[in-house]
């Protein structure tokens, strides 16, 4: 699983007109199902995108391909963890260490 921390490298009104591209982008990716959830940080200096079902090299790809990214507006970091313990409600997500 990934955490894709998104920065804003640019002022909030240029990340606003690349927005609805943004929002476009994610919709792309919930639907893939590789999304579990995004939002943006408090305060507004970027975001948080959890991923899964992908390898490191798909995820940096899926990132670089971000509207936002693309404009200049955000820097990505992107963290892989194991997520061997859950809540109840998101057993389906829940993975093991390899052998």
């Amino acid at each position: 699983m990934f955490v894709m921390e998104l920065v804003y490298t640019a002022p909030i009104e240029d990340v606003e007109e690349v927005l609805d591209a943004h929002i476009a982008w994610l919709d792309g990716h919930y639907a893939s199902g590789v999304f579990l959830a995004s939002g943006r940080k408090v305060p507004r200096e970027g975001g948080v995108i959890l991923a899964r079902g992908v390898s490191r090299a798909e995820v940096e790809q899926i990132a670089a391909s971000d509207p936002f990214a693309v404009a200049g507006v955000c820097a990505y970091r992107i963290t892989e963890f194991i997520a061997t313990k859950t809540s109840s409600d998101l057993a389906a997500v829940r993975e093991t260490l390899p052998s």
